[in-house]
C-alpha cells in the first residue's frame, strides 16, 4: 500500500501545472479565455432575451393593436359602420403580419364581436349586420378574456367616444412571445453554442502556434547554453529582431562573445603568467647550477645577477597580488576629500628625475580645487604607473605632458607622450593583463603588463573610467575620469541655481 500511494503522487506530480510544458499551457490559457469569453457573451445574450426581447415583442403587440385600431376608425368614419368588408379586411392584414397572433375587434356600444380570428359569426339581434357586411359561421371563441394579462389592448375613438376597442394576444404565451421570436431565438442560442465551440478550437489553434513561435527561440537558447557549457565556444543564437525574445537572444550571444573573450584572455594570462615567471626561474636556476658546477665564480658578480632576477620575480609576484586585491575587492579602499592637483604636483615632483634619467622632458599643468571623493594613495599609483608607462614607451628626445582639469561632473588627470603610440586595436588590448606592445617587448625597461590593469581596477573602484587615445608612431594620450565631489553647500548651490533658472523659464 505505501508503494501505491507513492506512485499515485508521483502521478499527481506529472499532471500537474507545472510539469506541463510551456506551448500546453499557452494553448490551455487561449482555450480557457475563449470559454469565459463565450459564456459571458452567452450570458448576456440570456439576459437580454429575458429582460429586453420581451419588453420589445409587448411593444410590438401594442403598436399593432394601436395601428388596427386607427384604420378601422378611418374606415368607420367612411363608413359609419364597423360591420363592414373594410374592417375585417384590416383585421385580417394586422393578422397576417405576425403569426400565432390572435385578433378580436368589439363593439363597445353594440357590446358584440365585431372580429375574431378564433371564430366567424353574424352580428347579434341587437346590432344586426347589414346586407353588405361580412358573414361569418357561428362557433366557440378561443379568445381569452377580456382580464387575460397577455393581451393588450387599443381603443377605437371617434369624436371622443370609444365606440370599439381592439385585442390582439399570442396563442399559447402570456409574454406576447410570437413563435418565430421563440425560433428565432433558439436559433441564436445555438449559433453562440456553435460560435463558442468555434471560438475556443480556433484560440486553442492560435495560442498552440503563438506558443510555438515564442517557445522556438527559447529552445535555441537553451541548445546554445548547452552547448557553451559542453565547451562549445562557438555556439550562438544567431536571434536579431526587436522584440523583447529577439533581444534577449542578441544579449545571450553578447554574454557568449564575453565568455569566449574571458576564456581566451584567461588562456593568454595562463601562458604569460607561465613565460613571465620562467625567464627569471631559468635565469637564476642556470647561473646557480652553473655556479655549483664549479663553471661560474660564486663572487659578487653573479650573486647580483641572481639578486636581480629575485628581485624581478618578486615584483612580478606583488603586482599579481596587488591587481588580485583589488578585482576581489579585499583591499579596503578609504574615502576622504582629494586635491587632485596638489596630489599630481607631489607625483610629478617625485618623477622629474627618473623621466629627465631617461632623456625625456616633463611638463605639469592643473586647474586648482578639482576634489574628488576617494583613495588618494590609489589615485597616485594609478597616476604613477601612467607616467611610468609613458617613459617606458617613449623615445629620448620626446615629451611627457601631465593635466589636470575640471570638467562638470568629472574630475580628469592626462598623462600624454610622444612615444611610439597605439593603433586602435592596440587601445583594446592596453588593459589586459601581461599585455606589452610589441615594440616595448624588446626594451630591457620593458615593464611587467600588469600596469595598466590596475590603473583600470582603480579608475572603476572609483566609479570613473579611462580613455585612451593615440596613433601609431604619434604616441598616446591616457585621461583618467573621476566623478568631482561636492559638498552640501555647492550641492544645495546648484539646487537653488537650478530652481531660479526654472522660475525664470517660467515666469517668460
Amino acid at each position: 500500500m505505501p508503494h501505491t500511494g507513492a506512485g499515485r503522487k508521483r502521478g499527481q506530480k506529472i499532471l500537474s501545472w507545472e510539469n506541463l510544458t510551456y506551448t500546453t499551457r499557452v494553448t490551455a490559457a487561449f482555450a480557457f479565455i475563449a470559454v469565459m469569453t463565450a459564456l459571458v457573451a452567452i450570458g448576456v445574450l440570456s439576459f437580454v432575451w429575458e429582460q429586453h426581447f420581451q419588453t420589445y415583442s409587448q411593444d410590438n403587440m401594442k403598436s399593432l393593436a394601436e395601428n388596427t385600431a386607427h384604420k378601422i376608425e378611418e374606415s368607420y368614419r367612411e363608413t359609419g359602420t364597423l360591420y363592414s368588408r373594410d374592417v375585417q379586411a384590416i383585421a385580417e392584414y394586422a393578422q397576417s403580419l405576425s403569426s400565432g397572433v390572435g385578433i378580436v375587434v368589439v363593439d363597445n356600444i353594440g357590446q358584440s364581436e365585431v372580429y375574431n380570428s378564433t371564430r366567424m359569426k353574424m352580428g347579434n339581434s341587437a346590432s344586426p349586420a347589414p346586407n353588405d357586411g361580412p358573414s361569418f359561421d357561428g362557433g366557440p371563441s378561443l379568445a381569452p378574456g377580456v382580464n387575460f394579462n397577455g393581451m393588450e389592448h387599443a381603443n377605437i375613438i371617434v369624436d371622443g367616444v370609444a365606440i370599439g376597442s381592439v385585442r390582439v394576444w399570442v396563442y399559447g404565451s402570456e409574454t406576447l412571445v410570437t413563435q418565430a421570436d421563440e425560433e428565432f431565438r433558439n436559433n441564436s442560442y445555438q449559433a453562440m453554442v456553435f460560435a463558442a465551440v468555434l471560438a475556443i478550437v480556433l484560440a486553442s489553434c492560435i495560442g498552440f502556434l503563438f506558443a510555438r513561435t515564442l517557445v522556438g527561440p527559447i529552445n535555441r537558447m537553451t541548445s546554445t547554453a548547452k552547448a557553451i557549457k559542453e565547451g562549445d565556444l562557438s555556439a550562438r543564437t544567431d536571434l536579431h529582431g526587436e522584440d523583447e525574445i529577439a533581444r534577449l537572444g542578441e544579449t545571450f550571444d553578447a554574454m557568449a562573445d564575453s565568455i569566449e573573450r574571458d576564456r581566451e584572455l584567461e588562456r593568454r594570462l595562463t601562458t604569460d603568467v607561465a613565460h613571465e615567471l620562467r625567464t627569471p626561474l631559468m635565469a637564476i636556476q642556470s647561473t646557480v647550477e652553473a655556479m655549483v658546477d664549479g663553471v661560474f665564480a660564486a663572487d659578487e658578480e653573479r650573486l647580483e645577477t641572481v639578486n636581480s632576477e629575485v628581485q624581478r620575480l618578486s615584483r612580478l609576484v606583488d603586482a599579481i597580488l596587488r591587481l588580485s586585491r583589488l578585482e576581489s575587492r579585499s583591499t579596503p579602499m578609504k574615502k576622504e576629500i582629494v586635491d587632485v592637483g596638489e596630489l599630481i604636483n607631489g607625483i610629478v615632483s617625485t618623477h622629474e628625475a627618473f623621466v629627465s634619467d631617461s632623456g625625456l622632458t616633463l611638463s605639469y599643468e592643473m586647474e586648482r580645487n578639482v576634489c574628488v571623493l576617494g583613495d588618494a594613495d590609489m589615485i597616485r599609483q594609478a597616476t604613477a604607473n601612467l607616467i611610468s608607462n609613458a617613459v617606458r614607451y617613449t623615445p629620448e628626445g620626446g615629451h611627457i605632458s601631465v593635466r589636470v582639469r575640471r570638467g562638470e561632473i568629472m574630475a580628469a588627470i592626462q598623462v600624454e607622450d610622444t612615444g611610439i603610440g597605439l593603433s586602435p586595436e592596440e587601445a583594446k588590448m592596453v588593459f589586459s593583463r601581461f599585455w606589452r606592445a610589441d615594440a616595448g617587448r624588446t626594451r630591457e625597461s620593458g615593464g611587467l603588463g600588469i600596469g595598466l590593469s590596475v590603473v583600470k581596477e582603480i579608475v572603476d573602484r572609483h566609479h570613473g573610467w579611462v580613455q585612451v587615445e593615440g596613433a601609431k608612431g604619434r604616441g598616446a594620450c591616457f585621461t583618467i575620469h573621476i566623478p568631482l565631489y561636492k559638498d552640501e553647500g555647492q550641492q544645495k548651490g546648484q539646487k537653488a541655481q537650478k530652481s531660479r533658472g526654472k522660475s525664470r523659464k517660467d515666469q517668460k
